[in-house]
């Protein structure tokens, strides 16, 4: 029999160190510990915390399988734990991802983000694990839909044998709780109708034709969640590689071009997704550019060996520069769009409010 592994990917914005820019040393080593005692115990195989700007980031693999309840109140326990430790030393923004009191089964739907797979390790087990920051759920789309749908950037969908039958995308609408699968190449116009629209509809997972899970995402809406802002999703990608997968190569070109998101300062604007080194995650201009992370494993029988951090790559300068020169000329429209998120994306913000102030304000235009 085959054992399984799962891998678990899940974060949250405990405090930020200063204002929304990085992630504080003490909340880093709060959750090791944590973590440390739990692999001691043999509750989990292995983990790896990191950080992307000011989000808290909990790799872990176990044998407990995708929406297990033991971990993710180990991952809410943990946050609390860390809430309290940023609550002590007074960072920006403590416990902002945690928007219910306590922990209730499952921790979807109370503010962190979650991705998860449950795989069978092949011979070699490449997996690149993606982090952003200042943007939302729907900044993988693109990306997702390159890797496992576009020629032009994967090769393997045309010289590759198990990758030439394409790939089926689990695309949820996140405003009406409902899903929906599209096989590619055979329905990739259909798949682009919606995928296009990133704020409503997110690409939760891709598969093999065979079923196989090759990627998975958070499509955790943090102001669907609460009803009003509270902060950018800030979600996690798992990617599986080589193989009848996408090659490392292909899974990373992606973002070798400036993708416009939504998020930077305030949740409100939009603006270039940034690669960068994990060191140099620490959005500070205009609370930005939205950066994105890479960190790359090799799984062992579980074991995550690595990191690798991806992007590290000064293969990767020319798109950083050209994010600084978008992040100029889209800063120069100031609260004009196309900078600033259209009415309808910032119905969470105040602006609902000055509009119904306003109300009574509005008069017919005389004919």
């Amino acid at each position: 029999m085959k054992n399984e592994i799962t891998l678990s990917v899940i974060k949250a914005d405990v405090g930020g160190f200063v204002g929304h820019s990085a992630m504080h040393d003490d909340l880093i080593e709060v959750a090791k510990g944590r973590l440390d005692s739990v692999k001691t115990q043999g509750s989990i195989v292995d983990f790896l915390v990191t950080s992307c700007g000011d989000d808290l980031e909990l790799i872990m693999t176990h044998n407990k399988g995708v929406d297990n309840k033991d971990i993710h109140q180990l991952a809410w326990e943990i946050f609390e734990a860390c809430t309290e430790k940023a609550r002590e030393l007074k960072l920006y923004g403590a416990g902002q991802d945690l928007l219910a009191d306590s922990f209730s089964g499952n921790i979807k739907g109370m503010g962190p983000g979650v991705s998860e797979m449950e795989i069978v390790e092949r011979e070699s087990e490449p997996i690149i694990i993606l982090m952003a920051d200042k943007t939302s759920a729907g900044a993988w789309n693109m990306p997702l839909y390159k890797m496992f749908a576009d020629p032009f950037n994967s090769a393997g969908l045309i010289i590759a044998e198990g990758m030439h039958a394409g790939f089926r995308f689990e695309v949820h609408d996140v405003k009406a709780n409902k899903r929906i699968y599209f096989d590619t190449p055979e329905e990739l116009y259909d798949l682009l109708v919606f995928i296009g629209a990133a704020g409503r509809y997110l690409v939760k997972s891709v598969s093999a034709k065979d079923g196989e899970i090759a990627a998975a995402s958070s499509t955790q809406r943090l102001s669907l969640i609460a009803g009003k802002y509270v902060g950018k999703d800030d979600p996690v990608c798992i990617v599986r590689c080589q193989g009848k997968f996408p090659a490392v190569g292909e899974v990373l070109e992606p973002f070798t071009m400036p993708q416009i998101v939504e998020g930077w300062m305030r949740g409100s604007h939009y603006g270039p997704l940034m690669p960068c080194a994990v060191q140099k995650a620490t959005p500070s201009r205009f609370d930005g550019p939205p950066r994105v992370i890479s960190l790359g494993f090799q799984l062992a029988n579980g074991h995550l060996i690595g990191p690798r951090d991806m992007f590290d790559d000064p293969g990767f300068d020319e798109a950083r520069r050209l994010c600084n020169t978008l992040a100029d000329t889209l800063r120069r429209h100031g609260p004009f769009e196309p900078h600033r998120l259209p009415m309808e994306e910032l119905e969470y913000t105040t602006l609902p409010q000055v509009m119904d102030k306003l109300g009574d304000r509005w008069e017919e235009i005389p004919e």
